[in-house]
């Protein structure tokens, strides 16, 4: 399982979400945009638009931001998304 999250350094949002994959037990490989011109419009292209952060990645997949990340949690839908072995890498 290959999980990305662009992220910023002063984000709250993408600590709030980092912080949930951990509790999870998901390793991520983090993109920090904040310096970077050319990964933010990366990150923008690869999520449809999105300008902001974090946005976050599921095998090359665009899977949501924090809010949507926390929902997924909160309504169930997110083990049944990243399966039940929660670390792959």
């Amino acid at each position: 399982m290959k999980i990305e999250i662009y992220t910023t350094t002063t984000c709250w949002h993408c600590d709030r979400a980092k912080e949930l994959l951990k509790r999870k037990n998901l390793k991520y490989e983090e993109i920090d945009v904040s310096n970077d011109h050319q990964l933010r419009m990366q990150m923008v292209e690869r999520s449809n638009g999105r300008m902001t952060v974090p946005q976050i990645f599921l095998n090359d997949n665009y899977l949501s931001d924090s809010d949507g990340l926390y929902e997924l949690e909160r309504s169930g839908k997110l083990d049944s998304i990243i399966g039940p072995t929660k670390d792959e890498n």
